[in-house]
């Protein structure tokens, strides 16, 4: 059986340092996240802001692809050759979706690195990247309040979920995840997805109402940027020029990048996507 493809934001895939093995004699392991998505495969849609060749005949990349929680790791392996291509002939920043296998790395007991290795690479436009995210929002949602009613049951079963409406995939992964997980800090994901939705909700300039300082940097990126970007010292010079602090003019620059709004055509360069 295909195994489904989780449309995941970038910020819980990444936070998973869990993976289960099912059991047969084919055994796909499955990537636990903390909101218990069993990821064997993604679906990802954001912006390709990174793309770098690691193969010695070009043949292997590695793309960041960014959503509005983070980025995404692409790997375009020796094996679909065709995909690293169409990947180099995609033009950065660009809105792409990623059809992928999860690709664990565990260099050591308690450690684990995720990423994805892409199987379909595709250009795609604005409006197929808000749909995913707000895809990507209510599977967020769902398994929020499949985690919240397990943490009020005295004994949790997929059963149980089951029971009260929750699809038996989303049940087994939950349950994985109160098992694997000692502390899930729900409210952090759930701030998570406030700010992911309004980050779709609003105009691109009317990034959050609580966050000026991100429009301000945004517009001195925009207004200064030119052909070839901004230098970020000097986004930072004209930041300090307006009261901000070094330290909160680069983590508002991070910030942007992370959720796709600039990004870096040069090392130490900005420029809006």
């Amino acid at each position: 059986m295909r195994e489904p493809a989780w449309r995941i934001f970038a910020a819980e895939y990444n936070d998973a340092i869990h993976v289960v093995e099912s059991e047969g004699e084919k055994t796909p392991k499955y990537v636990i996240t903390p909101l218990g998505a069993k990821v064997n495969r993604l679906y990802i849609v954001g912006v390709l802001t990174d793309l770098e060749e690691i193969g010695g005949e070009g043949i292997r990349r590695k793309a960041r692809i960014s959503d509005p929680t983070g980025s995404h790791v692409v790997y375009a392996e020796t094996f679909k050759p065709e995909v690293a291509s169409i990947l180099a002939d995609i033009q950065i920043p660009s809105y792409v979706a990623i059809v992928g296998k999860a690709r664990i790395y565990e260099p050591e007991e308690g450690v684990l690195y995720v990423s994805a290795r892409a199987e379909i690479a595709k250009e795609v436009n604005e409006e197929i990247r808000k749909y995913w995210t707000l895809e990507a929002c209510k599977n967020m949602a769902m398994r929020i309040d499949a985690i919240k009613e397990a943490m009020n049951m005295k004994n949790p079963t997929v059963a149980n979920l089951v029971e009260i409406g929750y699809p038996t995939i989303i049940a087994e992964g939950v349950i994985e995840a109160i098992k694997l997980y000692k502390e899930i800090d729900i409210e952090h994901y759930e701030i998570l997805l406030k700010e992911t939705l309004s980050f779709i909700t609003s105009k691109k300039l009317d990034i959050k109402k609580n966050l000026e300082g991100e429009e301000k940097i945004f517009k001195i990126i925009e207004e200064m940027q030119g052909i070839d970007g901004v230098s970020w010292e000097k986004v930072v010079e004209e930041g300090i020029k307006i009261g901000m602090d070094r330290e909160s003019v680069e983590e508002i620059i991070c910030s942007l990048m992370e959720k796709g709004l600039i990004y870096e055509p040069q090392l130490g360069k900005l420029k809006l996507v």
